[in-house]
Order: structure tokens, then sequence, then C-alpha cells
């Protein structure tokens, strides 16, 4: 499908030309249904603070010096009005793709949608709408540095159990190895290219909650860099209360982890 391109126009403040890389470009899955948040439209379509959880999302990523490009892949058959939508918001080319059933088919639209020349490719959730830029950069800068796949974590604090199908405990993980993993993940694209074709072979069929698991299925190595609390996800009507306090801190203020 021909993606939508996006006419310039810029309401969020960003760093000049001079500072800006431009290497980057971010994958932005964003056609989940969202059936936790209770009845409504799209995940990413839901209002918070007066403008959609996507339009929060493409204002922070584009506020990050690095970021040159972003795709989008919108619930099925809104393309057209997503980028509508989206056009006002930032002057960073954008285009908007329909998505697939699943997140992994939805990132692999915007992969293959994807322009040249842009070596490292980030995939962001929607649903994380107010990561904030500085997160964008630490995750893109540790690409930038030689890493094949980059994921910002942040350590567990609940204790964790693994639990078999009749509800009894298997295993106690100890909590010091374990992270919780966030979005936006880096990527050098040809790895992330390289780990799309392999899930879409008879082989690889079994699918994957994020692309770091797609990428350690052909042997890639995994960093992690410090995630951020604001790179919150938004899964359930209580963290709407949370995403409005979000929403009302300006990204420079969301910087710290």
């Amino acid at each position: 499908m021909t993606p939508q391109q996006l006419s310039p126009g810029s309401v969020y403040p960003r760093p000049g030309p001079e500072l800006r890389p431009g290497d980057v470009a971010v994958l932005v899955p964003a056609a989940g249904l969202g059936t936790r948040l209770g009845p409504g439209a799209p995940k990413a379509l839901r209002e918070v603070a007066g403008a959609t959880l996507l339009t929060h999302t493409v204002r922070r990523l584009a506020a990050a010096p690095s970021v040159a490009c972003i795709v989008v892949a919108a619930p099925t058959g809104t393309a057209a009005d997503v980028a509508a939508d989206l056009a006002p918001v930032t002057d960073v080319p954008l285009h908007v793709v329909d998505g697939g059933p699943t997140r992994q088919e939805s990132v692999a639209a915007a992969l293959w949608a994807l322009p040249d020349p842009y070596p490292i490719v980030l995939v962001h959730d929607a649903a994380r709408a107010f990561a904030p830029p500085d997160l964008v950069e630490r995750v893109a800068a540790a690409v930038r540095d030689g890493h094949d796949a980059v994921i910002p974590v942040l350590p567990v604090v609940d204790t964790i159990k693994q639990v078999d199908g009749d509800g009894y405990v298997t295993a106690t993980p100890e909590r010091a190895t374990l992270r919780a993993v966030q979005t936006p993940q880096g990527f050098r694209r040809s790895v992330l290219e390289q780990a799309h074709r392999a899930a879409r072979s008879p082989d690889g069929a079994l699918p994957a909650t994020d692309d770091a698991a797609l990428v350690e299925r052909i042997g890639a190595r995994v960093f992690c860099v410090p995630g951020s609390a604001a790179a919150m996800k938004i899964t359930n009507p209580a963290d709407l209360a949370t995403a409005e306090l979000l929403a009302a801190e300006p990204a420079r203020t969301l910087a710290q982890p």
C-alpha cells in the first residue's frame, strides 16, 4: 500500500538542523484495538489532554534531534484520516500505512514502507506516548556506537514467579537479573530487516511480543540502556489518569529515568 505523505507543519519545539544527525527513522505500530482500555476508538486514537496518544507520540519523537523520518502503521482503513490529523504536528517527514492484525505485522508493514537511507531504525509503541526525546537519543546513540540491537529497560521491583498451567509455581527467577523492557527499541536497519524476513519464513512463524525477540532469534546480541518512567505503557483505564499528568509536563522535564 502506498504510504500517505504528510505536508510540513510544526507545533512542537525541536533542536535546529545543525544539531540533527538525521540518521534515524522510527516505526510506530499503532493499529492495536486496545480492548483492555474499554470500549471506544483504537488505543492510539484515544484522546488524552485534548490530543490522541498517537499525536503525543509523534510530537515527542519529532523533538529528538536524530529522528529524520517517522512511519506510522495505523488501524486498517484509517491511514488517510490519520495522515490528515498528524499533518500539523511536525515538519519531520512522516508516512502513514495501514497496519496489520498483529503488532509484528504492523511493524513489518511500516518497515517495508520505509524509504532510504536511514541506517538506524527505532520501533516505538504508540501506547508509550510520553517517552521523552532524550530516551530516543539514548537508544539511537547506542546503535550508533556499534550495537546491533538496543532496548531501554528498568529494574524489576516485584518478585516474579514462573507458574505452570495448573497454577503452581515452578520457579522464582533472581530479581537482580530481570529487567522490564520498554520502547523505543533500536536496531541497525539491516539486522531488523533480516529478523523480519526470518519471521516470515515457515521456521520463524512463532509470534514475538517485541522486535528484540525477533532479533535474538537470528543470533544478534541485544544491548540494554536505562529506560524512563515516563515511557510507561498505557494499557488499562487507570493508566489514563497517569497519562493526563504526563501530558501536562513538557517533554524536557521528563528526561530523567
